[in-house]
């Protein structure tokens, strides 16, 4: 049995991930006129928000849709976070900041995709827990800071790296919880 289905990421919820992928290439192009820029980043936001919302009201999650919503995260952070480095709106020390839960839930997501140690395995739920929900609060705003507000950037890329990394190591715990025969 294959790890993504072509009918499963025709679901709705899926699909609504699937959105976050223009919106990844539309960011560079609008990065320098804050107020796109900023409705792009929203736009990203909501449907991170209602692809879980859908996934899980009317009974689709599915293995594809905890593989592909992940990744479209990630397409995303990886867009937003280089558009601001290559304008010079984030400092170099700011990525691994900005970007501190994507570091570390990346590989679990490749994880998950590969191995034959999660088959069989209960999928973590499609939603955030409350360190992942705090963390993608805190991104946005450092985010916002580096778009429209440079002198909070700093202290925002601070709280986003804490709050990124309690995000990664929860998903971790999680996970490794869920799979079988782990202590």
């Amino acid at each position: 049995m294959s790890t993504l289905s072509a009918r499963d990421l025709a679901l709705p919820p899926n699909l609504v991930s699937l959105v976050r992928l223009p919106l990844a290439a539309l960011f560079p192009i609008v990065a320098t006129r804050p107020a796109l820029a900023l409705t792009v980043l929203c736009c990203a936001g909501l449907t991170d928000v209602l692809d879980g919302w859908l996934a899980r009201r009317s009974g689709q999650v599915t293995r594809t849709g905890a593989i592909v919503d992940p990744i479209a995260d990630k397409v995303f952070a990886l867009s937003v976070v280089s558009t601001l480095l290559d304008g010079g709106a984030l400092p170099l020390w700011g990525i691994p900041a900005l970007l501190a839960r994507e570091l570390l839930e990346l590989p679990l997501a490749l994880w998950i995709a590969v191995s034959r140690r999660f088959h069989g395995a209960r999928l973590s739920a499609a939603s955030a827990n409350l360190p992942g929900k705090l963390a993608t609060t805190v991104q946005f705003a450092a985010v916002f800071a580096a778009i429209a507000l440079p002198s909070a950037l700093p202290s925002m890329l601070a709280a986003s790296a804490i709050a990124g990394a309690a995000a990664g190591v929860s998903y971790w715990a999680r996970q490794l919880r869920r799979v079988p025969g782990a202590a």
